[in-house]
């Protein structure tokens, strides 16, 4: 059965909800009803050039064709670290930093609040914080 834009709105409005209590120390770049996205509140070099950004990309959740997507760039740097903090949601995670999800039921909300938590963490021992 496809997922409803309904379906989709209450999902993403879930991720707004848990990300505005990270929202300072992140910064937020962009809100929709469509999505979210959060960044570092330092700036920071970035790539091979090392070109300065604004601050490096933390989350972000997006309305897809067929899902949504929750973006958490902190996993990338040790999965390990945060897999006990959300063994339920790992279920979702679809390559390296990719949550999928198709339900509102899906999201468990004291899984992301706990994996936001540790990520504002690892982002300040990484220096991409103030």
């Amino acid at each position: 059965m496809p997922v409803t834009e309904e379906t989709k709105k209450e999902i993403v409005k879930k991720f707004s909800k848990l990300f505005e209590k990270v929202t300072p120390p992140m910064v937020l770049v962009s809100q929709s009803e469509k999505g979210m996205q959060l960044i570092g509140n330092k700036e920071v070099p970035y790539g091979s050039t090392k070109k300065m950004v604004p601050g490096m990309f933390f989350v972000s959740v997006i309305s897809a064709k067929t899902m949504v997507s929750f973006h958490f760039f902190p996993i990338y740097y040790n999965e390990k670290t945060f897999e006990p903090l959300a063994p339920n949601s790992m279920k979702y995670l679809k390559g390296k930093t990719c949550f999928n999800y198709t339900k509102p039921e899906q999201v468990d909300e004291k899984e992301i609040e706990a994996l936001l938590k540790k990520g504002v963490e690892v982002w300040q021992k990484q220096g991409y914080m103030k």
